[in-house]
Formats: C-alpha cells, structure tokens, sequence
C-alpha cells in the first residue's frame, strides 16, 4: 500500500464530501484504540473543525488515559481540534436499572454492551446536529465487512466510513505514517464494551491479521476442506461470524408489496 498516498486521498475525500454536504466538519467518538486515532487524526487533517469526544462508560483507566492523551495530541498540532467529555456512566446505570431484571444476568450482557454503543452513538448525534458536523466511523474492513465486528445502530451508525476499506494491517501503517502515539499502536485491540480488559481477539476467537486472511481466503473463494491446523480452526470462525452477522452488512431487508395489492 503506498501509505502518503492513501492517507492524502482519505483526507481529500473526507474534505471533499463534507463540502458537498454542506457541513462544517466532523465529531469522532476517541475510545483510546488505533482505529478512532487514526480516524480522527485524518478527519483532523482536513482542517475542518473536528470535535473528539471521549465519552466513557465504566471504562478501564488504561483506555481513558489513551485516549486523553491522543486528544491532548491532536489539539497541540491541530487548532481545528476540539474535544468533549461526556460520561455517560450515570446514563448507563440509569438505564440498567429501568430496564426489567433477568433471571440470569449473563442472559443480558450482550444487550448491555450492545446498549453502551448506542448511548455513544446518540451522543455523536446530539454533538452532529448541534454543531452541523457529520459523525466519521471508526469501523476498519474486516469489522464492517468481515466478521461484522460492531454494534447495529451503535458504533455501526455513523454518517461516513473514512477507513472502511483498510484491513487492519493497513490501519497500523497509516498510524505509523501519521505518528500516532506509540502506546495506542501496542495496545491489544478493544471494542471497551464490557468495562474490562478483554481483547477482540479474546471476543472473535482469532487475530485480525489471521481474519484478514481468512478474508482474503473467502474472496477467493476457497472452501474449510482445503486448509488444516490453525487455518482451518481459523478460517470456519470467520466463516461462523461472516454469516452471523450478515443482518449488520447487507442493507435493511424491506417487504416490497406487489402492484396488483396497491
């Protein structure tokens, strides 16, 4: 991949598209990972105002000191940049609590993980609509069209997808390139849905080098039987969560009522 390259095109496109839509500029959710800080450093440098908020939820330290510190980053080098705080932990809580209780509370803690996206992402909205900017998603190739590694109408639900058509790897070279503090480029990755130190590796059962792979592998389309081992392992796990999650990828279903009922 030739890395300037690309990361200019991304920062035109990004310039280009909210000039069409006539807006000021960009709000990026900033979760402390690779994928928000690459996301927000290129909609930074567009130089259209572009908000970072940090909005935690029972959040580990380690993901909110990151990032605070990527904000802190950007705003030193970019005068466009502005962020926000918002702690949507009392929300959460809130919210938890009105909801009926479960038997098994084990039964809802995908729902609730699920839930803390969408308060984000209504957060984004309310910044989006206040200040006329568009909210940039932070979802790379294999989570958005891979294993759909995303919250529907949560992380899932923004206004433009800048690093969409990355893989992962590719992700890392744009941060190396845009010199993203190297603490975010050695953290393991995390989607920090469930207020502990779990990994995507730890949720997807696989690296996100070996489900590009995999990725690759189904775009050519090869089939379980031909691989053994680890690949194999591998390669029906992607497979597994590339169906699963068709719902996320493929556009809302819509029931079309034929004419003649008309």
């Amino acid at each position: 991949m030739q890395v300037e390259k690309v990361t200019q095109y991304i920062i035109s496109w990004l310039k280009e598209y909210a000039s069409n839509a006539g807006v000021k500029g960009f709000v990026v959710g900033v979760s402390g990972g690779i994928d928000s800080a690459v996301t927000s450093t290129l909609c930074a440098k567009t130089g259209l105002p572009t908000l970072c908020l940090e909005m935690p939820i029972h959040q580990e330290k380690n993901q909110v000191n990151r990032a605070t510190r990527h904000i802190s980053f950007l705003k030193d080098h970019f005068k466009n940049v502005s962020s926000t705080l918002v702690n949507l932990t009392p929300v959460f809580s809130s919210l938890k609590e009105a909801v009926p209780k479960v038997d098994n509370e084990e039964d809802r803690f995908m729902s609730l993980a699920n839930t803390r996206a969408r308060l984000r992402m209504t957060s984004l909205y309310y910044f989006a609509g206040l200040k006329n900017l568009l909210v940039a998603g932070t979802g790379n190739k294999v989570e958005d069209f891979g294993v759909g590694f995303y919250t529907k109408y949560g992380d899932g639900g923004v206004d433009l997808s800048p690093i969409a058509d990355l893989m992962k790897s590719e992700v890392y070279a744009i941060a190396s390139f845009l010199e993203i503090n190297n603490e975010i480029q050695e953290a393991p990755p995390t989607d920090g849905l469930w207020g502990d130190d779990r990994t995507d590796e730890d949720q997807l059962g696989a690296s996100y080098d070996e489900l590009e792979w995999a990725m690759n592998a189904q775009e050519m389309g090869r089939t379980t039987e031909e691989f053994h081992g680890r690949k194999k392992e591998v390669y029906k796990t992607y497979l597994k969560l590339n169906k699963a999650n068709k719902h996320k990828m493929d556009p809302i279903p819509v029931c079309m009522i034929p004419e003649k009922l008309k």
